[in-house]
């Protein structure tokens, strides 16, 4: 029978993110990083009361996906509220590098 994930082991997965990531991904995680909470996720979400949120990006929310048992990136249009279901069984360092790597194309601002 499943049961949700507990927020002791969200922060266990979450540390053991932060030993992995680079310090570009290290430092972008510090400054989108969040305290862990319960978002409302209307197809698959209801059973477990929602899903963990743990950063803030923009318009995008990576959350913890308990049912498939990953780190998700998903946009949001209302706090609390993810848009699109996703269902990746990633570690946290997977949407953090996909940031990151969104980030370095963005070309140089010329002043």
């Amino acid at each position: 029978m499943w049961t949700p994930i507990s927020i002791d082991k969200i922060k266990l997965l979450i540390l053991q993110a932060e030993l992995k990531m680079d310090y570009k991904a290290l430092n972008l995680w510090n400054l989108i990083k969040a305290i862990p909470h319960k978002w409302q996720e209307k197809l698959f979400g209801n059973e477990g009361g929602g899903f963990w949120e743990v950063a803030l990006f923009g318009n995008q929310i990576i959350y913890y996906n308990d049912i498939e048992d990953g780190f998700n990136i998903s946009t949001f249009e209302t706090y609390g509220v993810i848009e699109q279901f996703i269902c990746n069984q990633s570690e946290l360092t997977a949407p953090i590098n996909y940031l990151v790597s969104q980030l370095n194309q963005i070309p140089d601002k010329i002043i």
